[in-house]
This record gives structure tokens, C-alpha cells and sequence, in this order.
């Protein structure tokens, strides 16, 4: 992955810019949540967004970050995909459209905190470094506007499968691919005959028995590790799920990802906690609390 990482580094170079052409699609008028409006946030989180695949939605978080602002941004891993592009490489523009919009922001002051995942475990010999900016770590405490301590880790090392079996992790990772290939086919053929957008990755997920109950065991095995540590709550990604749950006293909370859901968690001044999911006309905000749960957003990747 030197590849990769000398290419974010001629990106923060002087002189070095990358093209960038943002073309925005209005299909509603403007609204209280229309994309044209820019939101200030305290925080945000995004993890999954596996840059370096087809299914990478990476026109949308680009949209995303230049509509959004922070103080801060956690990418909660797998912000690139390196299992992938170790067999094939494959990086449009728009990949590198979302390199540069993250450095974009650090430099109109956004602290940016990147804490690796496993499709992207080759930055882990870098954590406790900086590069280009950007503070890379294992694990991160955030600490919450209103005074919550939050964990901020990816969570793979709570999935028995990618600890105990890698192969069956890659057989996972080969079956999602297929199935978000499938789903585009799906969106392709809706669209031409005029139909609102329906996930067949989404609809695998909440109808699959095992799927629901692998979701149950990661989210309560990251619970009881944060419970046991001491922390208020749990930021992570990892399962492509985006919820904001109270488990046993602790505060769950999983930013989904950029692959199926497009969705953020954010943070506002108050710390207030909320999951963005961001479409291409806009941005849905959807309610989400401390109290509450946003149980159907996207599809499950075992690795």
C-alpha cells in the first residue's frame, strides 16, 4: 500500500491539485434539509467507505463533506480497501476526489482523527504518527460536548469470524461484493422504470435470520468490552449497520457506511448525537437519539 500512501502525500503537496467537477442533482425543491444548505457540526463520524472498489459511493461522501462542516472528523476505518486493491487496482477520480475533500477541510482547520480498520490494517504500523495531516491511531476518546467519554475503535476485533477464520472473512468480503453488484443492477433497472430506489442488500439483511442475530451478538460483545472499561460509550463501524442504541447502560453508536446507506453520525454543539443519511437530491436526517435506535439502514459485511 506505499502506493497509496505516497499518493495522499504528493496530495497535500503545494501546487499538487487534483481535477474535481461536483455535478449536484435536485429532484424536490429546497427544503429545511436541501443540499444547497451547509451544516455545521461539532463532530462527525464516518467509517466504510472502502475506497478502492465499485461499490464505493464516493460522489456522494464528496457531496457530503463540502456540505458539511466539523471540528472535528473521525474516519472509523476501512476508509480504504486494501484487501481489494492488493488483487486488482482500481481508483477513479472521484476516489481521489474524497482524499482531497478530507484534506480540504484540514485545512480550513478540521481536526482529523483516523483510527484504522481491517480492510485498511496496513495503517496500523503508522498509528501514533501523523501523515499529511491527518493523526493516525488505533483508538481514539471522544469526549462529548455534554461530557460523554467515547471509545472510537472500527470494532473488527469483536467479529469471531475475522479473528478466528480470514478465509471465511474473504469469502464474506467476495459474497458482499456480488451482492452490492447485483444491487446496482437493481437500482439500474428501477430507475428506468421511474421506481423510487429499493436495496436488495438491505432486504437480505433484514430477512436473513442469521444476519439479525450476527448484528445482536457484535453490538452486546462491544457493549459489555466498553461497559467493562469504563467508558460511557462506543463509537464504531465494521458491521455497515447504522444504530445509536443504549445497551446495558452503554451508549452504542455505529455510523453505518458509504457503501450501501451513505450515513455519518454526527455530533452537534450541544452533543446531541444523530445519523445523517445522505441521497443524492439532499440529505434525510434521521431520528436517532440517545433513547432511540435507527435499526434499518444498511446491509451486513462479515469482514
Amino acid at each position: 500500500m506505499a502506493g497509496f500512501r505516497d499518493a495522499l502525500l504528493s496530495a497535500r503537496s503545494p501546487g499538487h491539485v487534483l481535477p474535481f467537477r461536483r455535478t449536484v442533482r435536485r429532484s424536490h425543491p429546497p427544503g429545511p434539509h436541501a443540499p444547497d444548505r451547509i451544516r455545521h457540526h461539532r463532530t462527525i463520524f464516518i467509517s466504510d467507505v472502502h475506497l478502492g472498489t465499485r461499490g464505493c459511493k464516493a460522489e456522494s461522501l464528496v457531496d457530503f463533506l463540502h456540505r458539511n462542516h466539523c471540528q472535528t472528523l473521525y474516519l472509523v476505518g476501512d476508509i480504504v480497501d486494501g484487501w481489494r486493491l492488493r488483487n486488482r487496482w482500481f481508483w477513479p477520480l472521484a476516489h481521489s476526489h474524497v482524499m482531497q475533500a478530507i484534506l480540504g477541510m484540514i485545512d480550513n482547520g478540521t481536526r482529523v482523527i483516523y483510527v484504522p480498520g481491517n480492510h485498511d490494517a496496513f495503517f496500523r504500523s503508522y498509528c501514533g504518527r501523523e501523515m499529511a495531516g491527518i493523526t493516525i491511531q488505533h483508538e481514539a476518546v471522544h469526549e462529548t460536548a455534554d461530557g460523554k467519554q467515547l471509545l472510537v475503535i472500527h470494532g473488527d476485533r469483536f467479529d469471531a469470524v475475522i479473528v478466528s477464520a480470514r478465509w471465511l472473512a474473504c469469502l464474506g468480503d467476495w459474497a458482499y461484493a456480488a451482492t452490492l453488484q447485483l444491487n446496482e443492477l437493481c437500482h439500474a433497472f428501477r430507475r428506468f422504470f421511474g421506481l423510487r430506489d429499493w436495496s436488495l442488500a438491505s432486504y437480505l439483511k433484514q430477512t436473513v435470520t442469521n444476519a439479525l442475530e450476527y448484528i445482536c451478538r457484535f453490538e452486546e460483545a462491544v457493549a459489555a468490552d466498553i461497559r467493562a472499561r469504563g467508558f460511557d460509550g462506543v463509537v464504531c463501524g465494521h458491521i455497515h449497520h447504522a444504530a445509536i442504541r443504549t445497551i446495558g447502560g452503554v451508549l452504542y453508536l455505529n455510523d453505518g457506511d458509504w457503501v450501501e446507506s451513505c450515513t455519518a453520525l454526527v455530533e452537534d454543539a450541544r452533543g446531541h448525537l444523530e445519523i445523517l443519511r445522505w441521497a443524492s437530491a439532499g440529505t434525510a436526517i434521521l431520528p436517532a437519539s440517545a433513547a432511540g435506535a435507527a435499526d434499518d439502514l444498511a446491509a451486513v459485511i462479515l469482514a
